[in-house]
């Protein structure tokens, strides 16, 4: 399965990233302004960003996952729908020969 990653791809995942660490910057920075107590409404901030970071890395990777067993089932039936007709023409080969040696 060949993985790149698409203009969206990098969009999403960069601000994903990006809310993490504005998460993390801002609980410090209230962190040391209010001498060691983080304000509610930054730890407010940090959860949205951590919950929407995890919704972003979360249905990325549970679509890519369906998608890849999707596939994988798709080439199964294929692969299993040739090697059935290949093994009919298997049986009927010496037949399929001679009657296509006589019409030639």
């Amino acid at each position: 399965m060949n993985v790149t990653m698409t203009t969206k791809d990098w969009i999403q995942y960069g601000s994903a990233i990006a809310m993490i660490a504005s998460g993390i910057i801002l609980a410090f920075l209230s962190f040391y302004k209010n001498d060691g107590d983080i304000a509610e409404g930054v730890l407010w901030y940090v959860a949205q960003a951590l919950t929407y970071a995890g919704g972003i890395f979360g249905v990325s990777i549970y679509f890519k996952t369906k998608l890849g067993e999707l596939e994988s089932r798709a080439r199964k039936e294929i692969i299993d729908a040739i090697d059935e007709m290949e093994g009919r023409r298997g049986n009927q080969g010496s037949q399929n020969i001679k009657s296509d040696a006589d019409n030639v």
